[in-house]
């Protein structure tokens, strides 16, 4: 027959982190994370967060590195608002006119056109680097 044991406890397995720097998996209470500026960066539900990405490192060294590299980064208002404009587009119903594309942004009808302007161009410029859009045909 077998026994149960009363005293024994279950262990749950350490919950890992990755280092944004490293890829190094270390423990949960190891990580050194904040929020770094990212003008590329737009949070889907929490608009306070915008403009901020949080990042994860192993150690404060490399957290610092990450923190370097994000500071050195330009901060573009029109690749925020991009980045907001495309997550109201991904996320819930799609916006059919600039109206409430504003409202579901925060943004004005001339910062939405500066958006998409800037976004236009990040893909011209893509395409002018030799880099495959799929739409070249052979």
């Amino acid at each position: 027959m077998w026994k149960r044991m009363k005293d024994r406890r279950r262990v749950d397995p350490a919950r890992l982190e990755l280092c944004d720097l490293c890829a190094r998996t270390f423990p949960e209470d190891e990580a050194v994370s904040g929020y770094v500026p990212d003008s590329s960066c737009a949070h889907p539900r929490r608009q306070w967060f915008d403009g901020l990405r949080r990042v994860t490192a192993c150690s404060e060294e490399h957290f610092g590195k990450i923190r370097e590299e994000y500071r050195l980064r330009p901060f573009e208002p029109e690749e925020l608002w991009a980045a907001k404009v495309n997550c109201a587009l991904t996320t819930g119903r799609p916006a059919l006119t600039l109206e409430e594309l504003g409202r579901r942004t925060g943004l004005h009808e001339p910062e939405i056109r500066r958006a998409i302007a800037w976004h236009n161009e990040r893909l011209r410029d893509a395409g002018d680097n030799g880099i495959d859009d799929g739409t070249s045909t052979v």
